[in-house]
């Protein structure tokens, strides 16, 4: 059987091409397991997952969990806020300590970038990165790109642009990596003060001009506004940056062109998109949300796999 060459899911900076091929070939046949009459399948029977957020999340959350119960694997969920890291607990402490009641996988979101990377190094279990920081969200990345693939039919040479709140996102460092690694050309576009100095290393291009990268582009992926990790104001208004950065049906229209349009959500409709363009023939927005219970099915079951072939990891 193939196998990943990671034991863990840190970021897809650790993953090479055909470890992405191999969990998008594993996640169609997911796909169309969880589009059956009966979604579940004994797979992951006796394996224990620990799915610990240490910041809020509802679709991660929620897709994580349905992934592991629809491979039969017994789940328990921690939640920061309601646990004793209010009353000082380190991060390895309160993992051991749920590692000591049998776990054998560590799915972890954690406001700090690093976290998981730091985990997989103190501590003996396989860990998957579920959002660290401003740093990764590798499974939103890779669902993201699979979408696409799915839209577009391939990624080599493609055009895919990433439009927003670039600095503060996970999921635009990821969305990189990613989309590079698959071959295609990626452009970031926002203000100024929200893409970070030396982007350009990674091998993208950027723009400060909405229209001409909606022209450019194959697919669009539109950002959030991460107003809960701003301490300053990056841009004059909410208002100011909807009119120049917020795409609405009347710029969509204008293109004289089909684009794909993403979010990763949560959307502030009126923000970043419409709603009518969040609603719309070209949005995946909601075909992103199914294939992300499909990737995360693959992502935990090829890491189980190369777990059980390689006991000791």
């Amino acid at each position: 059987m193939e196998q990943l060459s990671v034991n863990h899911l840190l970021g897809v900076k650790y993953l090479n091409e055909e470890d992405i091929q191999l969990i998008f070939k594993t996640a169609d046949h997911f796909k169309e397991i969880i589009n059956r009459p009966i979604k579940k399948i004994p797979t992951l029977r006796d394996i224990t997952i620990a799915n610990l957020f240490f910041e809020n999340s509802t679709r991660t959350k929620l897709s994580f969990e349905l992934a592991e119960k629809r491979l039969s694997a017994d789940v328990i969920n921690f939640s920061a806020s309601q646990s004793s890291v209010k009353k000082g607990e380190t991060l390895i402490d309160t993992v051991n300590n749920i590692l000591a009641m049998k776990v054998d996988v560590v799915v972890m979101r954690h406001p700090n970038p690093g976290a998981s990377l730091f985990l997989s190094k103190n501590v003996d279990v396989c860990i998957v990165n579920a959002g660290d920081g401003t740093h990764e969200h590798p499974s939103q990345a890779l669902l993201d790109a699979y979408s696409i693939k799915e839209k577009l039919g391939e990624l080599k040479g493609k055009k895919i642009a990433v439009v927003g709140d670039i600095i503060h996102s996970r999921v635009a460092l990821s969305n990189i990596y990613t989309l590079k690694k698959l071959g295609a050309d990626v452009k970031l576009c926002g203000p100024k003060s929200l893409i970070p100095k030396h982007i350009e290393s990674l091998g993208v291009m950027v723009s400060t001009d909405l229209m001409q990268t909606l022209k450019w582009c194959d697919a669009v992926n539109m950002l959030r506004i991460q107003n809960e990790r701003m301490d300053f104001n990056y841009f004059p208004s909410t208002r100011e940056y909807a009119q120049l950065y917020g795409l609405n049906s009347q710029k969509l229209t204008s293109l004289k062109k089909e684009i794909v349009l993403l979010h990763p959500g949560p959307i502030n409709r009126g923000v970043e998109i419409t709603s009518d363009v969040a609603d719309s023939k070209n949005a995946i927005i909601l075909d992103q949300v199914e294939n992300g219970v499909a990737i995360r099915m693959a992502i935990i079951y090829l890491l189980v796999a190369k777990l059980n072939n390689n006991p000791s990891v």
